[in-house]
């Protein structure tokens, strides 16, 4: 018991690690659906449909930018999901303490579900201006607004001081909430499920299997909200075009009069196969951390 907290701050940076990795592997998928949810917004009329779906996405990214073009903003993205993931993660265990956890095998799934929900907003908070960062430099194709990193912190800090890195806290803080409260319960109730019926054992194919169903849980429930927090982060507040949307509801209004339901679900399939992946990476590799240093699994 004495050692619980150490190995508490140990979660932490294990899931920090975990999940920098997996935002280094899927920074091309973030690319293509960043470019994805901003196009046809009804502030950016203006602009055709360049990017026709995630494949033709893909190779547009590399025709008009190289390679490099996909691996924009991944520096913001490594800084974002160290912090964000490390908390998020590595502090649900705690948390669920807090909510009366004493046995996970017998932990219900709605405190599992408020436990993600609360490190998902505390992560989040921390991380949105290293999250705004990055849609900022994903969205804009070469020689756009910022030459690099620091440059965009500046930049946009001196739109607006510290408030300016705070754009589109709300439709973040409540996608991350939603992300955390999906995601890691649903790998944390899938695997005492599946060990509990004797069809799987603890290792690598359940990690697996438990973090693509996690995977395709998040990317179903946060769509509509990743599409708004995208599009809230990217839009002007200095130049011509202004702020064209005053909230987070006065964006989702827009999106689903200019562009039907269906706009709240632009860019799904790259965000799932983002979220996918990253959530296989993340979980897979936090877990043989976990058994590294002699932490218990999830």
């Amino acid at each position: 018991q004495q050692q619980q907290p150490e190995s508490d701050w140990v979660r932490v940076g294990l899931a920090g690690c975990s999940n920098l990795t997996a935002a280094v592997v899927t920074n091309p998928v973030d690319v293509v659906k960043i470019r994805l949810q901003i196009q046809g917004e009804a502030a950016n009329r203006t602009s055709s449909a360049r990017y026709a779906g995630f494949i033709r996405g893909l190779a547009t990214v590399v025709r008009n930018e190289g390679l490099r073009g996909l691996y924009k903003g991944v520096v913001p993205s490594m800084m974002r999901d160290g912090g964000y993931g490390a908390i998020r993660v590595g502090l649900y265990e705690p948390v669920k303490r807090l909510f009366g956890e004493t046995d996970p095998a017998n932990f219900s799934l709605w405190k599992k579900i408020c436990s993600g929900a609360v490190t998902g907003v505390l992560g989040s908070a921390v991380a949105t201006p290293t999250d705004l960062v990055k849609v900022r430099m994903q969205a804009f194709e070469s020689g756009a607004r910022y030459r690099g990193t620091w440059h965009a912190f500046v930049s946009i800090y001196a739109e607006g001081g510290v408030p300016a890195l705070y754009k589109g806290i709300g439709p973040t803080v409540a996608r991350a909430a939603v992300v955390t409260a999906t995601q890691v319960p649903s790998y944390d109730h899938f695997k005492p499920t599946m060990l509990s019926r004797g069809l799987l054992k603890e290792g690598l194919p359940l990690h697996f299997l438990a973090s693509m169903f996690a995977g395709l849980m998040c990317a179903i429930t946060t769509s509509p909200l990743d599409v708004v927090k995208t599009r809230v982060m990217n839009q002007d507040t200095v130049g011509l075009r202004g702020a064209a949307y005053s909230n987070a509801f006065s964006c989702a209004a827009a999106a689903i009069r200019t562009e039907g339901l269906t706009g709240l679900y632009k860019g799904f399939v790259p965000n799932w196969m983002r979220i996918g992946p990253h959530t296989v990476i993340t979980f897979m590799i936090f877990e043989q951390l976990r058994k590294l240093v002699g932490i218990r699994p999830i």
